[in-house]
């Protein structure tokens, strides 16, 4: 169709400009470029990033075409509108191009929600553009016209003999372009759509970046931004010094332990534990596995092997995750983040990069630190928030050879769990592995016999939970007999419940779930006081004795005066939070006053009036989450200064 050739022309001009700007910067930046052996990709995945920004500049004309067909004045104005849609179109591209470079050496990375600062503040802003990058200052905005009118001149001859489309032609050529146009930005047939994380391949961010358009990155900011503001509320204000000096107590840490105004929650953490060498972490987290399915917290027979291992580390009978999705278990099990009624850290914008995270405490020590996960990588933008915060390498499902099982969700568990023994073989000096399971996630496919089923269908919840224990207990049984197993502290533990639900204003007993530390050097023990998902960093530490300064307010729950505590917990439910402390829990509802009631036997007895005590430790959990991303405090301080004698 002759109509849709100022599609074409503008696609073909569109991939130029983005390709030789793509060139230039890989140019400017070629020795971290190749340092971080990313050449290939950049230049392939950005013409990937490419498409999918020409896919979203052609929904409006895409969605407007039956107008095309609607008589004269239909046609008229739809040629009209593509007459400047497109050449604005590729003025933005142009400019944002144009901008990238005096950005990436301001911020090091492609425009993004910091790019909407000179929007708010212009004067300061442009005055400071113009003393430090005036020469790019004048070619943008000289640019962007330029361009404007060389677009128009392109477009103008195809659009003048362009011929009207019949209506019906119009309108049932219109879902086809729609479906072309979506697939341009899905760029994939895989469950979830590419995002920034598809391209988080390297430990340098930039790097990462030069693989999409700065049009795309500065979108894809917009998007991050109006999702974060719709998300997020406060429950009640609390002064800023307020919420800092109730974390730091509720942190019970000996005086003097804050020293770092700049990160208010930094503090010197010292083991209890005594290793002579640096021993390494490996933590499984468990898909779905509430309390419910574990015969040792109380539920279903289904996890004998879980069951068993119970008895040989150091157990938690009353712990509970924070949230009740996987991204919400690896903000608490991984940063030691606390939940805030937002969206968890690992899909904020602030956090992609210099949040604090395991592996990036570990990896100023020596260590090697990898993500391995049976599914697709950049889902829930893992793959960006690792890669951007410490992680050396991810293996998702595309890493897998001949897989045993590959399901919807990925790989079984069984070959997650095998590839994650043989990595840790060949490992070479100390290592962190975080190791994410999908089996037990609807529909819960597994392969075929290697359980007695619990129950006829073998695509239930109960099957899959049986499955994905079988699993585990093989690869403990390999583990045992491994060159790694003596230096190796593990953590068993689920990132949430299969399903929260409940009538009760935050379901307690569906937060319930199950987590054990054994390792080579981990003494038999039960740990019976309530615990929490943040305390468990903290305590694997302890346990790997080392010490070091960090920014997490979870307890080592090691610490003798710690053990003896009644423990507390932290759990966000859609626009509600928990705070359970001994047999009281208090529930913060959005626009609500608290409400405080006793807790006892897994469900709610009488209403009391709030505690001050306890609207206070609650209120300033939940303004810290806030407080903490918003302020960047969140974070680990020169590495050099990261170590501290034991």
């Amino acid at each position: 169709m002759d109509v849709l050739k100022p599609l074409r022309t503008f696609l073909l001009f569109a991939l130029i400009l983005l390709g030789l700007s793509r060139l230039g910067l890989v140019a400017w930046q070629w020795q971290r470029v190749t340092d971080a052996g990313m050449l290939q990709n950049v230049l392939v995945q950005g013409l990937r990033f490419d498409l999918v920004m020409c896919g979203l500049l052609f929904a409006i004309p895409v969605l407007t075409f039956p107008l095309a067909g609607m008589g004269r004045v239909g046609w008229s104005f739809w040629r009209g509108m593509l007459g400047w849609y497109l050449p604005l179109g590729f003025a933005l591209l142009v400019f944002m191009e144009l901008s990238t470079p005096s950005f990436i050496t301001q911020y090091d990375v492609r425009p993004n929600a910091l790019f909407f600062k000179y929007l708010i503040y212009p004067k300061e802003v442009l005055s400071t553009l113009w003393k430090a990058y005036p020469m790019q200052l004048v070619l943008g905005f000289a640019a962007a016209p330029i361009s404007l009118f060389f677009m128009r001149g392109r477009l103008r001859w195809s659009l003048e003999m362009a011929r009207k489309p019949g209506f019906f032609t119009a309108l049932l050529a219109t879902p086809v372009l729609l479906v072309i146009c979506v697939m341009m930005v899905r760029s994939t047939l895989d469950h979830r759509p590419v995002n920034p994380s598809v391209v988080a391949l390297s430990n340098d961010p930039m790097v990462n970046e030069l693989s999409l358009n700065s049009s795309y990155t500065l979108f894809y900011a917009a998007y991050e931004r109006l999702r974060e503001s719709g998300d997020g509320f406060p429950y009640s204000r609390m002064p800023a010094e307020e919420v800092v000096a109730r974390i730091r107590t509720e942190m019970k840490l000996p005086a003097g332990s804050f020293r770092n105004e700049a990160i208010p929650t930094l503090h010197k953490q010292i083991a209890t534990a005594h290793a002579d060498h640096p021993m390494n972490l490996v933590i499984v987290l468990e898909e779905s596995l509430g309390a419910e399915f574990v015969g040792s917290l109380g539920g279903l027979p289904l996890t004998p092997h879980l069951d068993g291992l119970a008895e040989q580390g150091l157990w938690f009978e009353r712990l509970y995750a924070t949230g009740t999705r996987s991204i919400r278990g690896i903000e608490a099990v991984v940063t030691g983040f606390t939940p805030a009624a937002k969206e968890s850290v690992v899909k904020l914008s602030k956090s992609q990069r210099d949040f604090f995270t395991l592996a990036s405490l570990l990896k100023t020590q020596g260590y090697s630190t990898s993500f391995i996960y049976g599914g697709e990588g950049h889902f829930d933008n893992m793959r960006r928030f690792f890669m951007g915060n410490g992680f050396d390498s991810v293996i998702d499902q595309n890493d897998y050879e001949n897989p045993v099982f590959l399901g919807s969700w990925g790989v079984s568990d069984e070959d997650l769990l095998q590839r994650a023994h043989e990595e840790f073989e060949a490992a070479e000096g100390p290592f962190f592995s975080l190791v994410f399971s999908s089996t037990n996630h609807s529909p819960y496919e597994y392969p075929d016999g290697r359980i007695e089923l619990y129950e006829p269908d073998p695509n239930t919840v109960n099957n899959a939970v049986k499955y994905a224990d079988h699993a585990l207990g093989e690869f403990f049984e390999k583990a045992r007999k491994s060159s790694y197993w003596e230096n190796t502290i593990f953590l068993v533990v689920a990132d949430h419940n299969s399903r929260v639900y409940g009538a009760s204003l935050v379901p307690i007993e569906r937060f319930h779930i199950p987590g054990l530390i054994l390792g080579g050097s981990v003494s038999p023990g039960r740990h019976s006081a309530i615990a929490s998902q943040i305390d468990l960093g903290p305590t694997l530490l302890s346990l790997m004795g080392l010490s070091a300064e960090h920014p997490m307010v979870g307890r080592d729950l090691t610490r003798p005066e710690i053990a003896a505590d009644p423990g507390r917990a932290l759990m966000q439910y859609y626009t509600s939070m928990a705070y359970l402390e001994n047999d009281k829990v208090l529930v913060l509802q959005r626009d609500l006053s608290p409400r405080q009631f006793i807790y006892r036997d897994s469900d709610y007895g009488e209403e009391s009036e709030p505690d001050e005590d306890m609207v206070s430790k609650a209120l300033g959990y939940a303004n810290w989450s806030d407080l903490a991303y918003e302020n960047l405090w969140y974070r680990l301080p020169d590495p050099k200064s990261l170590l501290v004698a034991p």
